[in-house]
């Protein structure tokens, strides 16, 4: 395979002023060298001359900077006159719901939104024909209805407060073992919350 070797000196071979003369050397293998000095004896030689490259223009000294605009002046503006920020409504308060006391056979008293809570079904005993009740003849209940009293408005906002704070007890020890105590909690302390019982509070 023949070899091409390419040597470019820059030391220039004047022909005459402002020419460049390269020299293709080519010995007897067939390599081929370009150089810009004669070929050594023994190898064949062409020449080509080349036209040096004019020196660039001098540069131009830059223009000066243009004077910067006059600033333009101040905007006349009226005094603005401060505005009051609007107040901020409360909600208004709303009474609490009526509260009645409730009792019941077998069971503690308790307190209810409703003067006519739900009935309970209370457990019968079952007995065998024979009296026996190991041998019980299947499963029976009494249905029972609580008797319920208003609580006396003066005392509505007290017994609600207290009602919360139960309830807030009940939240926290006995979450686990009831799993509706707390939102039960949060529904209460919604309506204390909202209400002008709590707005009388200091």
């Amino acid at each position: 395979m023949r070899r091409l070797v390419l040597l470019m000196l820059l030391l220039p071979a004047t022909a005459h002023a402002g020419d460049i003369t390269f020299y293709r050397c080519t010995d007897a293998s067939g390599a081929l060298t370009i150089q810009n000095m004669p070929c050594p004896k023994g190898m064949q030689q062409t020449t080509k001359v080349m036209q040096a490259v004019a020196a660039p223009p001098p540069m131009l000294a830059p223009l000066p900077a243009l004077p910067a605009p006059p600033a333009a002046p101040a905007a006349q503006t009226a005094p603005t006159t401060p505005v009051a920020p609007l107040p901020v409504e409360k909600p208004t308060p709303v009474a609490l719901p009526a509260l009645f006391l409730c009792k019941g056979r077998g069971i503690d008293d308790y307190l209810s939104e409703t003067a006519d809570p739900p009935s309970r079904c209370v457990p019968m005993r079952v007995v065998g024909l024979d009296g026996n009740p190991a041998k019980g003849a299947g499963e029976a209940c009494e249905v029972q209805r609580d008797t319920c009293t208003a609580i006396d408005p003066t005392q509505l906002c007290s017994t609600w407060q207290q009602r919360v704070r139960d309830a807030e007890t009940a939240a926290r020890f006995t979450s686990l073992a009831q799993p509706d105590a707390l939102a039960h909690y949060q529904r209460l302390q919604a309506l204390w919350d909202a209400s002008d019982c709590a707005a009388q509070k200091p």
